[in-house]
């Protein structure tokens, strides 16, 4: 299957676009992980955001991430998030090839994830070390990474 990488800024998606990177988004974490929270949490539609997402066919999300922008003690940098992939496209690399993408545009900038355990090592091999105590989110146990 061939997957095209798609980039846009939160201001330029259109609202079908955004439609299906938050129902991928819904399916994964809220149905297939059983974790009831709120996904619609503000942050996709700020300036600074930016979403990443790899289109199969007839333009499907087949995996999606956003990347945000922060400024924490007046210093930039940026908070990967949301990273999923649809459970059939799975084991491809889709998830690698976003992350790739969006630390690309990071560049030399820090930046942070708070990941899911089971991730951890994945995130380890893009740069991310631990940053913190795991904590519980949603029922889910996560680490604090940050890749500076």
């Amino acid at each position: 299957m061939t997957v095209a990488l798609r980039r846009s800024w939160a201001k330029d998606l259109d609202a079908a676009t955004l439609y299906e990177l938050l129902k991928l988004r819904v399916e994964v974490f809220v149905v297939e992980q059983a974790t009831p929270y709120p996904e619609l949490d503000g942050r996709d539609l700020l300036a600074e955001t930016r979403h990443f997402w790899l289109a199969g066919a007839d333009n499907e999300v087949i995996c999606t991430l956003r990347l945000m922008e922060e400024h924490p003690g007046g210093q930039k940098g940026f908070r990967v998030g949301r990273v999923c992939t649809k459970r059939e496209a799975r084991g491809h690399g889709h998830a690698t090839r976003l992350l790739q993408a969006a630390l690309a545009e990071v560049g030399d900038y820090p930046c942070r994830i708070d990941a899911q355990i089971y991730l951890e090592a994945m995130y380890a091999h893009h740069g991310f070390v631990r940053d913190g105590e795991e904590f519980v989110e949603d029922g889910i146990p996560h680490v604090p990474m940050v890749k500076p």
